[in-house]
């Protein structure tokens, strides 16, 4: 049954961020070609033999060193990832200090209304015949946005990953607002992306029941200060301002697997 409160949402990528700390105190011996090796073994691991990718991150700051984003077609292939990475010997060398859960969504605040408006002219809301009817609108929607649901992983040097969630106090509600409320404000919130276009690359992904917060978001750019701007901006429109909640934010430089052998030697990976 589809209730005409709730937003619709499309799905695609499952998304794993795993965060870790390099020892580099248990690398520090080993010989540059050892240290090769180590880094070679763990690229095969997380290769895509179908569909998927993987992208490594050099983060800035003290919270984590590497992060390794994955997009796979289904949690076992996130399972697999991550124990494949656990099984190589690197792995021996990298101390998790975070991870996140979620899977590549789209939000369909606008749809919704429209579907239901137009579907409840044919058929009674609530009875099997609006669901099936329904449900097929819901299908035509999610093959014209695939591309959407599906992308190759942004190929952008820089990257910021951050969880959120929509606050849920006492004074300020987001879920007890009215539809049509919480559409204009994410209506508005989404002409500031599109703004951006083209200078960044928004990856929104639902974790509501997999992890400690409501959405992630990841950002792709080629320069850095779009992240700075984009966020800055959005934080004065109503729906951030009135009932945004931020996690930690994980800012770096994403480079290419075969970099990866560069980077655990000391050496800056490049794009």
């Amino acid at each position: 049954m589809h209730n005409p409160s709730v937003p619709e949402t499309l799905e695609g990528w499952s998304v794993l961020h795993l965060m870790y700390r390099v020892r580099w105190e248990r690398l520090r011996d080993r010989t540059p070609a050892d240290r090769g090796r180590l880094a070679a073994d763990a690229v095969r691991a997380l290769a895509v033999p179908d569909a998927g990718s993987t992208a490594f991150v050099q983060v800035l700051g003290h919270k984590a060193d590497l992060m390794v984003v994955c997009f796979r077609r289904g949690f076992d292939g996130l399972a697999h990832a991550q124990l494949a990475l656990s099984q190589v010997e690197l792995y021996d060398a990298l101390e998790p200090t975070s991870s996140y859960v979620s899977v590549v969504e789209l939000g369909m605040y606008e749809m919704t209304a429209k579907l239901h408006e137009q579907v409840g002219a044919r058929f009674k809301p609530g009875s099997e015949e609006f669901d099936q009817a329904f449900d097929a609108e819901m299908e035509t929607q999610r093959q014209r946005v695939m591309s959407r649901l599906f992308l190759d992983m942004p190929k952008a040097r820089y990257v910021c990953f951050y969880p959120m969630n929509k606050r849920r106090g006492e004074a300020q509600n987001w879920y007890s607002e009215a539809f049509d409320r919480r559409a204009s404000m994410m209506r508005e919130h989404g002409m500031i992306g599109r703004h951006y276009a083209g200078k960044v690359t928004q990856v929104i992904s639902g974790s509501i029941g997999y992890d400690d917060w409501e959405w992630g978001v990841d950002l792709f750019a080629d320069d850095p200060l779009v992240f700075k701007k984009l966020i800055y901006e959005m934080r004065f429109d109503e729906a951030s301002a009135k009932f945004a909640e931020f996690g930690p934010f994980f800012t770096g430089l994403q480079f290419a697997p075969a970099q990866l052998a560069a980077y655990i030697n000391g050496e800056l990976p490049k794009a």
